[in-house]
């Protein structure tokens, strides 16, 4: 483990060859445990970011915060929970994909303007967020993070005089990219996804309470009903009128993120209107249909129970053996050829790899963090030589073709830039270069901030 300068353990990423969505997000309106509910609704998203977590929550009145670096078991516990009264609550995991691992980078991101607070969780990536932070600041305004996330909320600011739902469109019109959003003030909660619907983000009820999360196994473990999904370019308010829908932009092509079902959403959720699980099935057999290889054991590439299954292997003596591993990406292939010498060490006669997906050769700039084309190793060798390194004996992809057909929808529906390099959003002028990548030093944000919204 390492530590934060404060001293706290700071977890270690086990599958830093893996990739990374950036966060998971979820929101509830309408139930006297909110914070505890978020916070169960959290520990569901963890496998979306493990590197910073937090909470806000409202009463009508005041808005309290917790936000620490760390699992969401490391940050909260019910001391904490208790401390953050209130009938709505918002929350979020983080990976960073712009802005750096700091507590000031953390979510929900609270700030005060006018009087009010406002806090915003968000999953994705602006990718014009450079530019727009430039003209803001030349306009005088400070920013607290290094966080494309923030220009949002300055964006809000700007606009005087209207509602939050007013000042959010005006501030969603200015930005490009991918976004599922929640936001809340002391007295509603507020959904909203980019109009290419980049990232999922459902609605559940539980009890009359609404609540918003970025997959549905966060509606599970709360026990929510899963209602529908936020549609692409919606806007959700949630507040002691009910549900209100707004639909302030032109309808866009959907642009769904096809990792989503590949590798980011757990299989027992429900996103884009599928079942992980059954896609992920299809996916497995596609490969078969593609890649009929003879062996003697089909396995996955778990992240955890790889070496028990080799000491068994050894033990009851099943060597010699020609075994298939199934694996959803290789992005670096660091870890898997480390895990493919165990195989061989273990006795293995041949090791032959399929993947169910394409090679990724392309950086994505949507909320993923492989944002530089020099990580993939696709990008730069052909799949004989990404074999070879791998000390295989064979190595097969699925075909684009074939992943699109295991979703059972449209191949225009999906976002596939990390495949074939043609991205839906434009980009600024050298995106992967941007200056959210450097670090800050600044003084650690108040934990425990409570602002009145009634004076």
């Amino acid at each position: 483990m390492k530590t934060t300068e404060n001293g706290k353990r700071k977890t270690e990423n086990p599958g830093a060859d893996r990739p990374r969505e950036k966060c998971g997000i979820f929101g509830i309106y309408g139930h006297p445990d909110a914070a505890r509910l978020t916070y169960f609704g959290l520990y569901a998203l963890q496998h979306r970011g493990q590197e910073s977590c937090g909470v806000v929550s409202g009463d009508g009145c005041r808005v309290r915060q917790h936000r620490g670096l760390g699992l969401v078991s490391e940050v909260f516990n019910p001391q904490v929970l208790e401390h953050l009264p209130g009938h709505l609550a918002i929350g979020h995991v983080r990976y960073s994909t712009t802005g750096s691992t700091l507590l000031i980078n953390a979510q929900p991101f609270v700030v005060q303007h006018g009087g009010r607070s406002l806090a915003i969780g968000h999953n994705g990536t602006l990718t014009n967020a450079r530019e727009i932070r430039h003209s803001l600041e030349e306009g005088g305004s400070i920013f607290q993070s290094t966080m494309d996330t923030e220009v949002i909320v300055h964006l809000m600011a700007r606009h005087r005089g209207a509602d939050t739902v007013e000042s959010l469109i005006n501030a969603l019109e200015h930005v490009r990219g991918s976004y599922s959003l929640v936001l809340s003030t002391a007295d509603k909660v507020i959904a909203a996804r980019d109009p290419h619907g980049f990232r999922p983000l459902s609605l559940g009820q539980l009890n009359g309470a609404w609540v918003a999360a970025s997959e549905t196994c966060a509606l599970d473990l709360v026990q929510a009903d899963y209602w529908r999904e936020v549609e692409p370019g919606e806007i959700v308010v949630l507040d002691a009128d009910g549900l209100h829908s707004h639909k302030p932009f032109p309808a866009m092509p959907h642009r769904f993120c096809i990792f989503e079902y590949i590798y980011f959403a757990r299989p027992d959720s429900q996103i884009f209107g599928k079942s992980v699980y059954l896609v992920r099935k299809r996916l497995g057999a596609a490969l078969a249909r593609e890649h009929p290889l003879s062996a003697d054991l089909v396995m996955p590439f778990p992240d955890s129970g790889i070496y028990a299954a080799l000491g068994y292997a050894e033990a009851s003596g099943l060597k010699g053996k020609r075994v298939i591993v199934v694996e959803d990406s290789i992005i670096r292939g660091t870890t898997t050829r480390s895990r493919v010498k165990s195989l061989r060490d273990a006795g293995a006669k041949e090791v032959s790899l399929l993947v169910s997906c394409p090679p990724t050769r392309f950086p994505c700039y949507y909320g993923i963090d492989f944002s530089h084309k020099g990580e993939l190793i696709a990008s730069q060798q052909e799949v004989n030589q990404i074999r070879d390194f791998l000390g295989l004996d064979y190595l097969g992809y699925l075909s684009l073709e074939g992943m699109v057909a295991a979703t059972q929808m449209d191949h225009d529906t999906f976002c596939l830039s990390c495949f074939s390099g043609d991205y839906p959003v434009p980009l600024e002028k050298d995106f992967s270069k941007t200056c959210f990548e450097e670090d800050i030093c600044s003084p650690s944000p108040l934990e425990a901030a409570v602002v009145c919204e009634r004076g």
